[in-house]
């Protein structure tokens, strides 16, 4: 292991809500070789899933947690020059192209309806590009639990306004041809699924109705799943320091807010969803305000350094 790759998957595994320390033991490791099968994959080409949607909001809108490391994810690895394309379904398609949109960077963009259909059409065009995906990356995706429907932490079922895009990464009838990545917080994200099952059952709120079934070949697992996505950009600029100065150009507390900015301004994106009072949009992700998220990239960026 490298020691600042193991530094980082420390910081980004910080517990902030829920008690996720034996998640992050279980899949200690898991940052640096998600980091190393991107880096070490020639002609690569990085899809990136997220989107979250919060029904129960005002206004309805997917919630600011993911956008944000989507969006330092696809900074830097189109800086590195890799290719990027940002995949999310159509209710979390204004705050994802808000954010994609205050990329300095090209970054393709891909919306499926809410309907199996799409999302196998959206399969085949993927898997039939002139320079194909190698790496599909979820940051705070929903995954079907164990009754095959996607749930909020709460239990609430969110079949009807969620896309399956799980389906591009675990599909019994179908051989993928990508490497999969997941990142999540709350153990009913696409990748929690690789986790025992009684990890998330026993131990996170509501886990024997919400646990992910959807597993990933590789799984972060973050306080706060934007975190998973600065660190896994963090640890490839620690395995490659040639490649540092281009992976990093935008990893910085400036580009944080702008992305933010744009999610929650452009996008509506929201936060601080809960039972009893809906959620709306603001400046903080998980809570927590952006300060706060701004100085543990500036952590993570000196660890690098």
């Amino acid at each position: 292991m490298n020691e600042n790759v193991s530094r980082i998957e420390a910081i980004v595994g910080r517990r902030v809500k829920r008690d996720i320390t034996r998640m992050t033991q279980l899949m200690k490791g898991n940052l640096q070789k998600a980091a190393e099968s991107i880096l070490n994959t020639p002609d690569a080409h990085v899809g990136i899933v997220t989107g979250f949607f919060i029904q129960h909001a005002t206004p309805p809108s997917p919630e600011t947690d993911g956008l944000i490391g989507m969006g330092h994810l696809a900074a830097g690895l189109a800086s590195a020059g890799i290719p990027v394309t940002v995949i999310t379904d159509a209710p979390c398609a204004k705050a994802v192209w808000a954010v994609v949109d205050a990329v300095p960077e090209q970054i393709d963009l891909e919306v499926a309806a809410t309907n199996e259909r799409s999302v196998y059409r959206l399969r085949k065009s993927l898997e039939s590009a002139d320079r194909p995906i190698t790496h599909l990356i979820a940051i705070e995706r929903v995954s079907p639990a164990a009754d095959g429907k996607p749930h909020r932490e709460h239990g609430w079922d969110m079949s009807g306004e969620t896309a399956p895009l799980h389906l591009l990464f675990d599909d019994l009838t179908w051989q993928r041809r990508w490497t999969t990545i997941g990142i999540g917080d709350g153990g009913n994200e696409i990748g929690m699924g690789s986790l025992p099952a009684d990890v998330v059952e026993t131990e996170i709120p509501n886990g024997r109705v919400i646990a992910a079934t959807t597993p990933a070949d590789y799984l972060i697992v973050a306080g706060v799943s934007n975190w998973g996505g600065y660190g896994l950009l963090a640890a490839m600029a620690c395995l490659q320091p040639e490649k540092a100065s281009a992976l990093l150009r935008h990893f910085n507390r400036d580009m944080d807010h702008r992305l933010l900015s744009a999610a929650v301004e452009i996008g509506q994106a929201v936060d601080d969803s809960r039972v009893d009072s809906p959620g709306r949009p603001q400046m903080t992700v998980d809570r927590i305000p952006w300060e706060q998220h701004a100085i543990l990239l500036e952590e993570i960026a000196a660890v690098v350094a």
